[in-house]
């Protein structure tokens, strides 16, 4: 299952990508947004995914200057919050 949400707070908007998979260690996530790494061994050339999606998404958000944070526990899930600055003139008071 994956729930996402989406709000503002303090002058930034936030997003949040939560799921009830496998989760991740401590050590796995220090390695999440590193090119090519995979956390699942079970993904080999042959069942697809290159190491690349969260590498592409954390440069994307720092371009944009804002920040992702990672909440996660093996065997209960993982937690992803982008956080956005509102820029002024947005509309969105």
């Amino acid at each position: 299952e994956v729930n996402i949400g989406v709000g503002s707070e303090e002058g930034r908007t936030f997003i949040s990508i939560r799921d009830t998979g496998i989760g991740m260690t401590r050590e796995e996530i220090k390695h999440i947004f590193d090119r090519f790494y995979r956390s699942d061994k079970s993904r080999t050339k042959e069942k697809g995914g290159h190491g690349l999606g969260l590498a592409i998404a954390k440069i994307i958000i720092l371009g944009h200057n804002g920040k992702i944070k990672v909440k996660s526990k093996a065997g209960q899930g993982s937690e992803f919050i982008i956080l956005l600055e509102e820029k002024p003139g947005t509309g969105r008071d």
